[in-house]
């Protein structure tokens, strides 16, 4: 699952390397002379824009970060509404509301993301911006969210934060919207401990990006930093040089990363056809990270037992349902007055309903959360291991589903 199961001596060695030559300058500005030229962040801004496709890639401190300098770059100020979904990790709506903004949480389909249908109903005449999550590396029915944006002239944002590398009919996650954010920390399949990235090509709103992350620097190139020009007022969400280092390397194993996800999960899925478990929907199976499996008990309470046995059996799942309150709108009350699936009504003020109901217990999202179950798929899995795993699941639904 996380690149960090594949850290180890390149990642060293590259440190140590890049610590020789640069004379240990972390700073990814200035410093020329100590630092003999070498600027590593620029490097992994340059190949980071060439694996996704995109003419300019901004790298930032974390994903949290590249959602809301991404938002900003794009407009979001208070009063305004920006759409995203009920499955999500929290910091996609904690990036929409420290901007001022009201996030409107649509539906999920049975992809566990977005749902083209609810977000119709969504867009208002407030509505600015459009993010939809790849959760869990799976790509989201981007053809409808994209016809929608653009009859409504509104912008996209891809939180592809757990999906880097995937792709939708053959172009990487991040990169069919107007801009894409990537997350590098831990427990991604790309990290640098800590990170994140802004993809796009539009060059204006990358301009915007490089500036809001760096306190408003432009970067202008006949001036030394000391004396550069700025526009608008940013903050500091820059990435160090020892983090691009380890990026880096991690960048090379990206298509071996990919590779042995994506045949563990097959083998996965291979493994458990036929005992009863309903495989969540993929809208491109191709595109798919593939360091999650997830798939649908009949019922909360069977998904309930299932969680159960795989306690027992001491196998970990993967948010779904050990972390689900920190990925699920309906659960934020400590920042969402009301349920996430509710905005006031624009006339008279009001709570109006979208489809999902104030109690997150009988919301139709809950109901479909609470019947999945996801696995983490992971790179190092050994083919015993494999087909232990397989055995066992196999093994449990035969106890919950009998």
């Amino acid at each position: 699952m996380p690149g960090y199961e594949l850290m180890g001596a390149e990642e060293r060695q590259a440190i140590l390397d890049w610590f020789d030559a640069s004379n240990g300058v972390l700073f990814a500005h200035g410093f020329d002379k100590r630092r003999n030229g070498i600027f590593k962040v620029r490097e992994f801004e340059r190949e980071i824009a060439k694996t996704v496709g995109t003419q300019h890639a901004q790298v930032v401190s974390s994903g949290t970060a590249a959602l809301l300098v991404a938002l900003r770059a794009l407009g979001v100020k208070a009063g305004d509404e920006v759409i995203t979904q009920a499955f999500t990790f929290v910091a996609t709506v904690e990036a929409i509301l420290e901007l001022g903004a009201t996030p409107v949480i649509t539906e999920l389909d049975r992809s566990l993301n977005m749902d083209p249908a609810h977000l119709k109903q969504c867009i208002t005449a407030k509505t600015k911006v459009i993010v939809p999550v790849h959760m869990a590396g799976a790509p989201a029915d981007l053809d409808a969210i994209l016809v929608l944006a653009k009859a409504h002239g509104l912008a996209v944002l891809e939180d592809a934060a757990q999906a880097f590398g995937g792709s939708y009919k053959g172009r990487r996650l991040g990169t069919l919207g107007d801009a894409g954010i990537y997350s590098f920390d831990f427990s991604k399949n790309v990290t640098t401990g800590e990170g994140g990235a802004i993809v796009t090509n539009n060059r204006a709103l990358y301009e915007r990006c490089r500036a809001l992350h760096d306190h408003g620097h432009e970067y202008n190139p006949t001036v030394p930093r000391g004396r550069d020009t700025r526009s608008f007022a940013g903050l500091n969400f820059r990435m160090t040089e020892i983090q691009a280092v380890v990026g880096l390397v991690q960048l090379q194993k990206l298509p071996y990363i990919l590779e042995l996800q994506r045949n563990n999960k097959y083998v996965l899925k291979s493994g458990l056809e036929g005992c009863g478990l309903e495989f969540r929907l993929l809208h491109d199976a191709s595109g798919d990270v593939a360091d999650t499996l997830i798939f649908y008990l009949p019922t909360a309470p069977h998904a309930a037992r299932f969680a159960a046995e795989l306690a027992k059996r001491e196998i970990g799942t993967k948010n779904l349902p050990d972390a689900v309150a920190w990925h699920f709108a309906a659960t934020w009350r400590h920042m969402l007055p009301v349920h996430a699936c509710q905005r006031p009504d624009a006339e008279s003020n009001a709570i109006a309903e979208c489809a999902c109901h104030v109690n997150p217990d009988t919301c139709s999202c809950a109901a479909l959360l609470q019947r999945a179950i996801a696995l983490p798929v992971n790179i190092t899995m050994t083919g015993s291991e494999v087909s232990g795993l397989v055995a066992a699941l196999r093994q449990i639904a035969g106890i919950v589903l009998d």
